[in-house]
């Protein structure tokens, strides 16, 4: 068996510690390493324990005195206990968490004093469901309509769960607090601890006769239909919140809120990256080598925008401000960037290849009339 360590080592104060000294060093390693903090914990619990049985000893001035002067074999001998812990009665230190914790004891550290409290008000379940807009819709906002089946307060019995003409009862049990105080006995004597009330469930209140519409959840399900204003500028899985429009809240509580996530359809023209838009206009060699004036799509209708002679494919221009309205100030805009793609004709005539072929040569660049397969290039690169 381990050698017992130092009481006052143990809760970290020296020898003339006051008794408020012991209470706050106390508390501290308590909170530290106390069961519920720390489920499955064996070497947590060890020093609770062990942090237990020093400050029952040295919170007793005549145990304190007594070790002070004999050390641990003051309580050795006819202690009974495993450990020592058999002379102390821990039913006096645990009945005193309440001055050493200022108030209810451990359920007060690890929020067990209102676990399970049910009998105030809560608020009613947030609801989510989606809907798909398309691209200009999301753009420049809009209107929709969306149909739900949502819980709401039963008109039959005004929420209560109880039958027309009757009312819910006070809990006899709990006495309409929802909680339940139970006692049992532990190793460190006996503690009490507050559970949910087994009769009433944690609401504080029974009913005798329920109501025959709601069955007594004092909730039915109806189907609602909501106008959704859907501002502009927003985008792809982000969710309008529409306050209040959730379910009914228990016990009096506010409703909940009803979140509706925006999907958008893709575009066929447009790509859009944050409030920027991205579209690919096709151009012809003709207009690409001597320039020309091009018709641009965008959101508001189509634009003219002139390209220099010698525009290479895969250049890129900008238009100010033809992107997507910012969410929260739609005064301002994004921007709308046009790529241009020479596209390359695949059919011509014989007149067209001829000319071709005579610009080909104007620029030193001669066109045989059959080019090579693939394998005959390779052939030749070897040979």
């Amino acid at each position: 068996m381990a050698e017992k360590r130092d009481y006052y080592e143990v809760l970290g104060v020296d020898k003339s510690a006051t008794d408020q000294d012991l209470k706050r060093a106390y508390r501290k390693l308590a909170k530290k390493y106390h069961p519920d903090a720390n489920p499955g914990n064996k070497e947590a619990e060890e020093k609770f324990k062990e942090a237990s049985e020093a400050y029952a000893v040295l919170s007793d001035k005549e145990k304190r005195a007594q070790y002070d002067q004999f050390g641990h074999a003051a309580f050795e001998g006819g202690a009974g206990g495993a450990g020592g812990f058999g002379g102390f009665d821990f039913s006096d230190i645990f009945s005193s968490f309440g001055d050493i914790f200022g108030g209810g004891g451990f359920s007060d550290i690890f929020g067990g004093g209102s676990r399970g409290r049910r009998n105030g008000p809560q608020p009613g379940h947030d609801v989510q469901t989606r809907i798909e807009i398309s691209f200009k819709e999301a753009a420049f906002g809009c209107k929709k309509n969306v149909d739900l089946w949502v819980y709401d307060t039963c008109p039959e019995c005004s929420g209560s769960g109880a039958k027309k003409g009757t009312r819910p009862e006070t809990c006899p049990t709990c006495h309409g607090s929802g909680q339940q105080r139970v006692q049992q006995q532990t190793m460190f004597g006996t503690m009490a601890s507050i559970r949910t009330c087994s009769t009433c469930g944690g609401t504080g209140q029974i009913i005798r006769d329920k109501c025959e519409q709601c069955g007594g959840t004092g909730r039915i399900k109806v189907k609602k239909t909501y106008e959704i204003n859907i501002p502009a500028g927003i985008d792809a899985g982000q969710s309008v919140r529409m306050p209040g429009k959730g379910e009914p809240g228990m016990q009096g509580g506010p409703n909940g809120d009803l979140y509706i996530t925006v999907m958008v359809k893709p575009d066929e023209i447009f790509t859009r990256e944050g409030y920027d838009l991205y579209c690919s206009v096709p151009i012809s060699f003709v207009q690409a080598a001597l320039g020309d004036t091009l018709t641009i799509p965008t959101l508001d209708g189509k634009v003219e925008y002139p390209i220099e002679p010698g525009t290479q494919t895969g250049t890129r221009f900008r238009l100010r401000g033809k992107g997507i309205p910012y969410l929260r100030n739609n005064a301002q805009r994004g921007n709308l960037y046009v790529t241009v793609n020479v596209e390359v004709p695949k059919k011509l005539t014989e007149h067209q290849k001829k000319l071709l072929k005579e610009f080909g040569e104007s620029m030193g660049t001669s066109v045989k009339n059959q080019p090579k397969s693939f394998f005959k290039k390779m052939k030749d690169a070897f040979d």
